[in-house]
């Protein structure tokens, strides 16, 4: 009788347990990526406490892609070297229309189109955000390894602390996705959470960030993810890298729609 009880009393914490991941996850999308909170933080808060008692009575249910699991408990040493799948290169920039009008030109002359005809070439523009540039790898839709763009060939990793940011996803939702996806994009700083990062620290006598970007990735790059995951930061993708076991769309219009 004893061990049926338990055996219900598992399945019941089993479903509570996906039940509250599921609930945070989308609670913390809508908070942290929609800037449209459903729920007080105080609510979100006694929903978060809730998952951490159960997986802590039940260690063999926690799961990588847990709300719980984005801080990660003890310091690195040091960051180790990834090798990037497909180089990330870095823009260049242009300060006058000649140089706008020989960077159309070099365009054409790779794609071997006629210079005349513009309406073949089609131009997708994006603000550029000032922060530092990473490349998310998710396997089988399972956030598994985050790494700065470095020298292009090569860059840092650091998962553990891109795990803090609570607008990159510890696993995609939609469906279809790819047995590997590696997304880039730009991990930074918005404006308001610098200012107030810079505000608690003259509050303590501490020492300011000069701008958004330095605070961005200085705050990435720190060997503590306690101390990453205190900061605000804020991640927006704009490209694909590596794809395995699926095509992706033809555009990067599509590709960020």
């Amino acid at each position: 009788m004893a061990n049926t009880k338990s055996e219900t009393q598992l399945k019941k914490d089993t479903l509570r347990i996906a039940q509250l991941r599921e609930q945070l996850n989308h609670y913390s999308y809508l908070y942290y990526v929609l800037d449209n909170p459903e729920i007080p933080d105080s609510e979100y808060d006694r929903l978060y406490r809730e998952l951490q008692q159960l997986e802590h009575v039940y260690p063999d249910l926690v799961t990588a892609d847990s709300p719980t699991q984005r801080v990660g408990e003890q310091p690195l040493k040091s960051f180790t070297q990834v090798t990037h799948r497909i180089p990330m290169l870095s823009l260049d920039n242009v300060f006058s229309e000649d140089e706008l009008k020989a960077f159309f030109k070099r365009i054409h002359d790779r794609l071997e189109l006629d210079e005349a005809l513009e309406e073949e070439l089609e131009i997708n523009a994006e603000p550029k955000l000032d922060g530092l540039a990473v490349s998310l790898v998710y396997e089988n839709g399972l956030f598994v390894q985050a790494a700065t763009r470095g020298d292009g060939t090569s860059g840092e990793d650091v998962t553990q602390n891109v795990k803090t940011i609570h607008a990159v996803p510890l696993r995609l939702t939609a469906k279809g996705y790819p047995e590997l996806l590696e997304v880039r994009g730009e991990v930074f700083m918005p404006k308001a959470g610098f200012n107030k990062l810079n505000k608690r620290a003259l509050e303590k006598g501490d020492k300011t960030f000069v701008n958004p970007r330095n605070a961005a990735a200085g705050s990435l790059r720190q060997l503590d993810p306690k101390i990453t995951a205190s900061r605000p930061l804020a991640f927006y993708c704009y490209s694909t890298g590596a794809v395995k076991g699926d095509s992706m769309p033809d555009t990067q219009h599509k590709v960020l729609s």
